[in-house]
């Protein structure tokens, strides 16, 4: 799906790429400091797609087995940032995070408060490092745990399946933990004009030239 009057040009896309990567490092750092074990990245990939292909995308990685921490984030462009893994990861990235000493069943009683002070931690870093770049603020909505298809999670945050949507997704793999699992922004079409016009002053800012339409 594409819509033209809203499609980023390559050099907005690759801007918004190597913003989003920025942010997405600092996230992995945050989350390497937590586990004690190095995460590998991948290059964040953009897409505009209904909410309905998006929510195929996510179901396509994982089935219905899927766990997400989720914020909701507002300033000049809004929208949801999702940490998302397998189901069969969320209990071991917990133990990765609480320590090997604990036992099977304190780390279930813990594991809804753990995942949502994971995703606090790793969403808010990537948020922030973007936002400071493209010289805005954001505020952010207190994380919300989710569980089952790439459906159910989007459907929890009450968006129509028609409606177009930035969808912009990075890998990450924790290779000591075998754990694996992604990061996700997604943004409605009056975001994406806006981020688009924050995004052409960041390069403006960098070359002192106009982006071209």
């Amino acid at each position: 799906m594409r819509s033209p009057a809203f499609a980023l040009s390559e050099l907005e896309r690759d801007a918004l790429t190597e913003i989003v990567n920025i942010g997405v490092g600092r996230a992995a750092r945050n989350l390497s400091v937590m586990i004690k074990a190095p995460v590998q990245l991948s290059v964040p990939r953009t897409e505009l797609l209904l909410r309905s292909e998006a929510a195929k995308v996510l179901s396509g990685r994982g089935g219905a087995g899927l766990v997400s921490v989720g914020q909701k984030f507002q300033g000049p462009f809004s929208g949801q940032a999702l940490l998302i893994f397998p189901e069969a990861n969320s209990l071991e990235l917990v133990r990765a995070v609480l320590g090997d000493a604990m036992d099977l069943n304190e780390i279930i009683d813990l594991e809804q408060e753990a995942l949502a002070e994971i995703g606090n931690v790793i969403l808010n870093g990537c948020l922030v490092v973007v936002a400071n770049m493209l010289r805005r603020g954001l505020t952010m909505s207190l994380p919300q745990v989710n569980r089952g298809s790439g459906s159910r999670i989007l459907d929890a945050e009450n968006g129509s399946s028609s409606e177009p949507v930035l969808f912009l997704r990075i890998d990450f793999k924790v290779s000591a933990r075998d754990i694996e699992g992604y990061i996700a922004l997604l943004m409605d079409l009056p975001s994406l004009a806006s981020l688009r016009e924050l995004i052409r002053s960041f390069i403006d800012n960098l070359d002192g030239k106009e982006v071209e339409e």
